[in-house]
């Protein structure tokens, strides 16, 4: 039976895009977050059709945030979509809520991918897959720009081998189209339509007028650029690792980098160098994120310097310089080296 235009217009492209980024390997057990809008149904009714292509097997998580009164509905709705498929389905619901004064986005996201990863190594499956689109990739770039987070921020949403997004070429206009062509009623979550939410208004408000102002579709435009970005940040990600290998120890929760060949790179590497070292330092701590930039000018300035200097940094932490190393300890290890002076 030919496929409707819509339909086969987006398999095309969700086909095209997980090969380009090798997402899946053949007997891949993947789990598809679905949160029962339209993208997320769309990804999962994708790689239904395409599984067999593919050579994956699918299971289903879906979060329920409880942070709307309908919200069981939801999993109401993906539980369906699920045994329509014959697939095995996961539901995690929310233990707690955002205290006040605390990000609803920046909470549910946490809870969100905490309660997926639980379900992704229970079940052994390597490939997490989530429904972003072209749309959200521009959407992305634009938040990551006002909010100046850099490169990184800029260079967008990235397949990182645990993660993975099929959808990231198609827009939300074909995403809708797919959904309608299929006769499928994806939920709608009002809260995508509060403009309390910066991403919100960037979608409802600052693309359309971006586009009217210049005549032109920019969503793809941002696309692009996030690729190019993306393209640049592997490189330079790639050089950092050498360098961290070859200048960085960790040993008992602390880092030490040796001074003269950190202060020999350039500010762009070096501040990369810094970054990777402290993120492997907060994920052995399991504490505060370490690597806000004036942490990592301070370490920058500490290589470049004279021994006997010392700077406190993010999250209780202490840098300090001797004769040859920038050391950097957790929170505990430089109050006990504070102490012991």
């Amino acid at each position: 039976m030919r496929r409707p235009p819509a339909v086969a217009r987006v398999l095309e492209r969700v086909t095209a895009t997980v090969r380009e980024h090798d997402m899946f390997r053949p007997g891949d057990r993947v789990l598809v977050c679905v949160s029962g809008g339209p993208d997320s149904v769309c990804l999962l009714e994708s790689l239904v059709r395409l599984r067999r292509l593919l050579r994956i097997r699918l299971e289903i998580a879906h979060f329920d945030h409880r942070l709307r009164a309908d919200s069981a509905a939801d999993a109401t709705y993906v539980k369906r979509l699920a045994a329509r498929h014959g697939l095995p389905f996961h539901l995690r619901v929310a233990v707690d809520a955002p205290v006040k004064g605390e990000s609803v986005e920046a909470w549910a996201t946490a809870r969100r991918g905490a309660a997926t990863a639980e379900v992704a190594r229970e079940i052994g499956a390597r490939v997490v897959v989530e429904g972003h689109t072209l749309d959200d990739q521009a959407e992305t770039v634009l938040l990551n720009l006002i909010l100046g987070t850099g490169l990184d921020g800029l260079a967008g949403i990235w397949p990182d081998g645990a993660h993975a997004q099929p959808l990231l070429d198609v827009p939300r206009t074909d995403v809708e189209a797919f959904c309608r062509a299929l006769g499928l009623r994806p939920r709608r979550d009002p809260t995508n339509q509060d403009r309390r939410f910066l991403r919100n208004r960037i979608r409802l408000d600052v693309i359309p007028m971006l586009e009217e102002v210049t005549d032109r579709e920019i969503s793809a435009t941002f696309a692009r650029t996030a690729s190019v970005l993306h393209a640049d940040r592997l490189e330079l990600l790639g050089q950092a690792r050498e360098q961290e290998l070859a200048i960085v120890e960790h040993r008992d929760g602390e880092v030490r980098f040796e001074a003269r060949s950190l202060a020999a790179l350039s500010p762009a590497l070096g501040a990369r160098v810094v970054r990777l070292a402290l993120w492997h330092l907060s994920a052995v701590d399991d504490g505060f994120a370490p690597w806000t930039r004036d942490s990592v000018r301070a370490v920058l300035d500490l290589a470049a310097g004279r021994p006997g200097r010392s700077r406190d940094l993010a999250g209780g932490r202490t840098a300090r310089r001797d004769r040859t190393h920038v050391l950097v300890a957790s929170p505990e290890r430089s109050g006990r080296s504070t102490d012991d002076g």
